[in-house]
């Protein structure tokens, strides 16, 4: 059993924990994952905890790794913040598709195997791992059970069933079987298992995991960096647009899951309009595409990922924010640009079924069409476009939805909260095991 004096009090005057996150995206990476995993742990190692990370070089969206990182080698770095990174070697495919994708996974749950298990030794209080990717799953779970730690998986996207109905793995048959029963398994081997929303929590019910291990820990913004600025913004003059035109923004990762073969064919068909002007922003795999698809059409402009410090200023370039998404992955990934879309104070436009977690927080914000109605997509843009007061009020409460939800100081918080009180039910299962170890045999008659 893990001795009270193992325990520290940090400068907050909470308990120290020493947190391993095993995770394949990491910062320095802007979008997606990396983002927030890399927000999260420089956030709990300001707040006195001792933490380390086992992830890979930089390398998404771009799907290439960084130059000034080698695929091949392993690297250990300190942040700013004091948190300890392990850089695993990662194989990254030039085409990313099914197989290809299988074994980048693969390369990275091989390598960062042995730093996972020499971390036995720094004995963790909580192994977090964080999916994607799912491959190292059970090395996260080796390493929480050989250290006497708890394990807490966070979901961020399901990876499996995202593979599925994207058409990455067979959707039927013996692999399908064997995948789903892997991951079943998987998954119950953890302390805890959580989400970033409400519906995807309600996911974890039906691959097996109690209400009582299921934990609901959404994305988060910081609301005091990312907010509605007033007056001219720079970028927008950078690209020649006035100031009566209305922007429609699409920024992240322009990968295969976020439905952006929509967005051209809706540029194409409102290129006389001289209201209106795309603006795509982003890395990925589908960028070369995209850029081939808006060839010759000036009513669009294409723009590399932008640096975090030009985030807010990106953001307001926006009058209407444009987030599409596939109807089969609507409810199996929780796209994370829209914390900041609504930060912003802007309004947007999604592409999700009825019932899923984007349409509920779109209603009132925004507009939810249909995913693959060409016809209720640019009837929302001509809607909105028209409309400057109703995106006024739709962009507020945007704006006090991220204040009052998402906000990084009160959801990590809450994340600090719940880890304190995950070790606190370790203990008291440790002291119950040793008292009835303890206590002495019955005597003979």
């Amino acid at each position: 059993m893990r001795s009270k004096s193992n325990w520290t009090l940090n400068r907050k005057g909470h308990r120290s924990l020493r947190i391993l996150l095993l995770g394949l995206n990491y910062a320095p990476e802007l979008t997606g994952i990396g983002k927030y995993s890399g927000e999260m742990m420089e956030w709990l190692a300001a707040r006195g905890h001792d933490v380390r990370v086992i992830t890979t070089p930089p390398y998404y969206p771009a799907w290439k790794v960084r130059d000034d990182y080698q695929w091949w080698q392993y690297r250990k770095e300190t942040s700013p913040a004091g948190v300890t990174i392990y850089r695993c070697p990662l194989w990254v495919p030039k085409r990313p598709n099914g197989i290809s994708r299988m074994v980048h996974l693969g390369s990275f749950a091989t390598s960062s195997l042995p730093v996972m298990l020499s971390s036995v030794l720094w004995r963790p209080h909580i192994v977090l791992n964080v999916e994607p990717a799912f491959f190292g799953a059970p090395s996260a779970v080796l390493t929480a059970m050989l250290s006497g730690a708890s394990s807490w998986l966070h979901v961020q996207d399901f990876e499996i069933d995202a593979a599925f109905e994207l058409n990455l793995l067979p959707s039927q048959g013996a692999i399908h079987n064997f995948a789903l029963a892997y991951e079943r398994f998987v998954m119950r081997g953890f302390t805890r298992v959580s989400s970033i929303s409400r519906n995807m929590v309600k996911r974890l019910a039906e691959k097996g995991i109690d209400n009582g291990k299921a934990v609901h820990f959404p994305n988060w913004v910081d609301v005091d960096a990312v907010r509605p600025l007033d007056g001219p913004n720079q970028l927008r003059q950078e690209l020649g647009l006035s100031d009566d035109q209305v922007v429609l923004l699409y920024s992240g990762n322009l990968g295969l899951k976020q439905g952006l073969e929509t967005l051209p064919p809706l540029a194409a068909e409102l290129r006389d309009d001289p209201r209106l002007h795309f603006v795509f922003c982003g890395d990925g795999a589908f960028r070369p595409q995209l850029e081939q698809m808006t060839a010759g059409l000036k009513n669009v402009s294409l723009l590399p990922l932008q640096p975090i410090e030009k985030l807010n200023e990106l953001l307001n370039v926006a009058d209407i924010h444009l987030l599409p998404q596939k109807e089969d992955a609507a409810d199996l990934v929780m796209p994370s640009k829209l914390t900041g879309i609504l930060a912003s104070g802007r309004p947007v436009i999604s592409t999700a079924a009825a019932g899923t977690q984007v349409a509920e927080i779109v209603a009132g914000r925004g507009i939810n069409v249909p995913p693959g109605d060409e016809k209720l997509l640019r009837d929302a843009v001509l809607t909105l476009a028209a409309n400057k007061t109703m995106r006024e009020e739709m962009g507020r409460a945007a704006r006090r939805y991220a204040e009052e939800h998402l906000g990084r100081e009160q959801v990590l918080l809450r994340f600090e909260f719940e880890m304190e009180g995950l070790l606190a039910e370790s203990e008291v299962r440790e002291v119950r095991s040793a008292t009835r170890s303890e206590a002495p045999s019955p005597r003979p008659d």
